[in-house]
């Protein structure tokens, strides 16, 4: 049988590049060896891409292993369905793939601006589309479109760094009260994150917020249980079982999701009743096709202790390290990581095969 090459494209010029190289590496060594070929293609932290030919396949640990020391400088050039990574210097072809599945996550990787790259060469992708990448990136604008489906979402004010003082400390808590947490509107893994119990820690929280966005969200704390849900699918997606994260921290912070084994418990399936759970799904499902998302997501939700749900956000590209909620509620629902991984990288070709026979011609 002949063995589609995916390459695992991973790195990037976002905060959260190190996160990229775990998910890239535990992608790498769970996916199906005997029906794809795996190609490694880097993104170093000033955007440029990168192949090295010699990085030992049988250990692939990007964390630990430095894949950008020994690699050549390449640029990708599409013929039909064969994607060649050509070398930048004397043009010569390094390697070649069918499929990519982009592992990038943060700013420039999962906001529609790889997926943009990747769709205007004709290389199938794994995962949504330009346009739900971008909307569920800026998790202002994805808010809005949860809230015309009438998905409850949290109490929020939207800050701009040009005019930060356009609401008050006192107009934010005279309606959402203390705490609050402060987020950029277009970052993930809790990056730039705070929680906010005081004027002091706000105005610290915004400082903090800006250096990673210039539009921030002031969002209500919903204290309580945090609950995930993985969506699958193209045009019939399903969801998986729900989630619990138990953070042993404040929130679920960057530390406690990619670094620290001891940050969070993951308890798959959640601590909730059916009829809580199924309405999470539902509502998983919901959000998921109000933004135009395709291949994969996942969907996090809040519910606090006097049984308020709001739906947090949904991330269209989630963490496949080894901590990660993503392939654990997958793998509870019955479907194994390698298993996740080839259903990805075959939704990623129906796609591309249906989106190809759509007419670019426009008749007289």
């Amino acid at each position: 049988m002949k063995r589609n090459k995916v390459a695992i494209i991973f790195g990037g010029k976002s905060a959260e590049h190190e996160v990229s190289l775990a998910s890239a590496t535990n992608v790498y060594q769970a996916m199906d060896k005997e029906r794809f070929m795996p190609v490694l293609i880097g993104i170093n932290k000033s955007g440029e891409w990168f192949y090295n030919g010699d990085y030992p396949s049988s250990t692939v640990n990007l964390t630990e292993n430095d894949y950008f020391q020994k690699a050549q400088n390449v640029y990708l050039s599409s013929t039909g369905d064969n994607i060649k990574v050509i070398n930048q210097k004397d043009n010569t072809v390094l390697a070649d793939f069918n499929v990519a599945f982009p592992i990038v996550h943060g700013t420039f990787g999962e906001d529609g601006t790889l997926q943009g790259i990747l769709k205007s060469a004709g290389i199938p992708f794994v995962g949504p589309d330009v346009l739900a990448s971008a909307i569920a990136m800026d998790k202002d604008i994805a808010k809005r479109l949860f809230q015309l489906e009438g998905i409850p979402v949290a109490s929020s004010y939207t800050v701009y760094k040009h005019n930060a003082s356009s609401y008050t400390f006192k107009q934010i808590t005279d309606r959402m009260g203390l705490p609050c947490f402060v987020k950029p509107a277009n970052a993930g893994s809790s990056v730039g994150v705070s929680k906010v119990r005081s004027e002091a820690e706000y105005r610290n929280a915004l400082q903090e917020a800006f250096r990673y966005d210039n539009k921030v969200l002031v969002e209500e704390a919903v204290i309580g249980k945090e609950l995930e849900c993985g969506v699958l699918g193209n045009e019939d997606a399903r969801a998986s079982v729900v989630g619990e994260i138990v953070a042993t921290e404040n929130f679920y912070s960057y530390d406690a999701k990619y670094i620290s084994s001891t940050g969070a418990t993951l308890q798959v399936p959640a601590r909730i009743d059916n009829t809580l759970s199924d309405s999470i799904r539902e509502y998983a499902v919901k959000a998921f096709h109000a933004i135009g998302c395709e291949g994969m997501a996942r969907v996090d939700f809040l519910l606090s202790d006097n049984g308020k749900l709001v739906l947090n956000e949904i991330n269209t590209l989630p963490g496949f390290t080894a901590i990660s909620m993503y392939p654990k509620m997958w793998e509870q629902t019955g479907i194994s990581e390698k298993e996740l991984i080839t259903e990805l990288i075959t939704l990623a070709v129906q796609r591309h095969e249906r989106d190809t026979n759509l007419s670019v011609e426009v008749k007289p």
